[in-house]
């Protein structure tokens, strides 16, 4: 199974965001409110808020039935969510105006019309058709969706699920290591023994220049300062996710059906990256790489590709020729492999790629029957 967040624009006129803006704070209000009560008491079964808080929910904020049960099961969510993060108990805030939609009961959405329960009643919308095609044709099954307003715009985020045989390791018949860098987002080697960069120095240099940025408007501590800060970063955070978007992409698009990425499990590159200089620190350890293999994930499910992760131990450090493993076959500062054994050369990150082929040959031989 796949899931991916379809995020549309809806398209409204003034008569009727004044309704949406309504609905949404009026939403947004009632989860404060649970919230409060949920923080004081831990209350997190839905059949006992229900009991308490479902009257004086609809009395106090004007809720229909559904938007009641609604903002319940909204407020336990994110509790629930913060929990098993690990975060400590505090009081959950809803700060910006949105609105959660059950499927078939608070919206609807075909291919010409996007239908919504509001306070004021049943509206319709055109939305953005761009892109959404591919949905509307059986095979897709939408979830609970978010209504968001942000940056003057009206959204719709929604979960898309659908059914696909998962790709057996024993079916594989091409093999891709990825190795995930910052001077090179991305550096591939495949099984015809090619290799393909996807260079990263732009992005490195507009990441630097936008950490330099904020920190000049952080010290001027004025409001219009803050606010260019919390835009700088929202603008930086879409950029990051656009990037991450069209490497997967031409990765998915580049490689045949029945082909295995392997990637390094990179799940603590942070506590890794602890002796970085501190001036190099938040280029290095804040770029979205759980971002980018969910990304490369569910797109490599839906081409017919597999994605798997191995221990990232060593892997630059490796010959992938005679198999000598020392720290000093690699120069980090020249970016350069030279082995101290076989004196076997390459680029750092290639070498990165190829060791991680090699590790994805070797568990998919362990896969497949003798």
């Amino acid at each position: 199974m796949v899931t991916v967040t379809a995020k549309i624009q809806i398209y409204i006129s003034k008569t009727d965001e004044e309704s949406l803006r309504i609905t949404t704070n009026a939403y947004r209000k009632s989860c404060n409110w649970l919230s409060e009560r949920v923080f004081q008491t831990e209350e997190l079964n839905q059949r006992n808020l229900n009991t308490l808080y479902y009257s004086e929910l609809r009395d106090r904020f004007g809720l229909k039935s559904q938007m009641a049960q609604s903002v319940m099961k909204t407020v336990i969510a994110r509790y629930k969510s913060a929990r098993s993060n690990g975060h400590e108990w505090r009081k959950v805030v809803f700060k910006r105006p949105e609105y959660d939609l059950v499927w078939n009961r608070d919206y609807s959405l075909n291919q010409n019309l996007f239908s919504v329960n509001t306070l004021d009643g049943r509206l319709k919308f055109k939305f953005e058709k761009k892109a959404m095609e591919r949905y509307f044709d059986g095979s897709w099954k939408l979830g609970t969706a978010k209504l968001v307003h942000k940056l003057g715009k009206w959204f719709l985020h929604i979960p898309m699920t659908k059914e696909l045989p998962e790709l057996d390791l024993a079916g594989v018949t091409h093999v891709v290591g990825v190795d995930l860098g910052i001077n090179f987002l991305a550096t591939t080697y495949d099984s015809q023994g090619e290799t393909f960069f996807f260079n990263g120095r732009t992005v490195k240099h507009k990441r630097g220049q936008c950490k330099a940025l904020c920190k000049q408007l952080q010290q001027k501590q004025t409001s219009s300062s803050r606010k260019r800060i919390k835009t700088t970063g929202s603008r930086e955070n879409r950029y990051v996710t656009d990037m991450n978007h069209q490497i997967t992409k031409a990765l998915v698009e580049r490689n045949p059906k029945g082909t295995c990425f392997v990637l390094e499990d990179l799940t603590g590159v942070r506590n890794a990256t602890e002796k970085v200089r501190t001036k190099q620190k938040y280029i290095s350890v804040s770029w979205a790489f759980y971002q980018f293999r969910h990304m490369l994930e569910y797109k490599a499910r839906l081409n017919g590709q597999t994605v798997i992760v191995t221990d990232p131990k060593h892997t630059s450090q490796t010959c992938p020729k005679c198999g000598h493993v020392e720290r000093g076959n690699r120069n980090k500062k020249t970016h350069t492999f030279c082995c101290k054994n076989c004196r076997y050369t390459s680029n750092d990150d290639r070498i990165g790629a190829m060791n991680l082929h090699r590790k994805g040959i070797e568990a998919i031989s362990g896969a497949t029957p003798a």
